[in-house]
């Protein structure tokens, strides 16, 4: 009966520990809104769609144009430098998904050159000062959530207002992460990252 009660309690810990870490990495501004903006609090219309590529480029964007077709901005951010550096960006293979998908050249707008996180933050954020933005919705994965809505804090200030909204899932992360070596090291990895963060080191 002890071996239970210690398993029961092991299994009670885990649960409780995947379920914080899960809310933690994937803060969801938008959690409490309806699919369209609404006069519920803080589920009005914004600015802009801010999505940054890394891990699952194509299912951020995707959820960034989602977004955009249900009325949540008139204008898309994409930013992200080129992995393979003898292709295009991320931002502009990400700029040719949402043209495809039918969003108009002129409402989109890209940071071709951030290869960071924080980059991504500094970039993008003179992108929003640029073009006198003063609200987004930011996408990433849900593992990345924290830390990018940390770093885009940290660079908009009180002037801009960042609404975080996680792609649930993707190819890198799923709600089942912790049954796998890879989600754990996501996980990790980004909690570790979140605590480098707050130190003030850099990213």
């Amino acid at each position: 009966m002890r071996i239970i009660a210690s398993l029961a309690g092991l299994v009670v810990i885990v649960g409780l520990a995947v379920s914080g870490i899960s809310a933690y990495l994937a803060p969801d501004g938008l959690s409490h809104c309806d699919q369209t903006p609404s006069a519920k609090q803080d589920c009005g219309k914004v600015d802009a769609i801010v999505a940054i590529s890394g891990g699952d480029t194509s299912a951020r964007t995707g959820q960034a144009i989602e977004l955009y077709k249900n009325g949540w901005a008139d204008t898309l951010i994409f930013s992200g430098a080129a992995q393979d550096k003898s292709g295009p960006s991320n931002a502009e293979a990400m700029k040719r998904q949402a043209v495809l998908a039918g969003v108009p050249l002129a409402n989109i707008l890209i940071d071709e050159t951030s290869e960071t996180t924080k980059q991504n933050a500094a970039n993008a954020t003179g992108l929003l000062q640029s073009n006198d933005i003063h609200s987004v919705i930011l996408v990433t994965s849900a593992y990345h959530q924290r830390r990018a809505g940390l770093e885009f804090g940290q660079r908009a200030g009180s002037a801009i207002r960042i609404v975080n909204h996680p792609v649930a899932a993707d190819n890198q992360w799923s709600p089942w992460w912790w049954t796998t070596p890879t989600g754990w090291w996501l996980a990790l990895s980004e909690l570790f990252k979140v605590t480098v963060f707050y130190a003030g080191g850099t990213r």
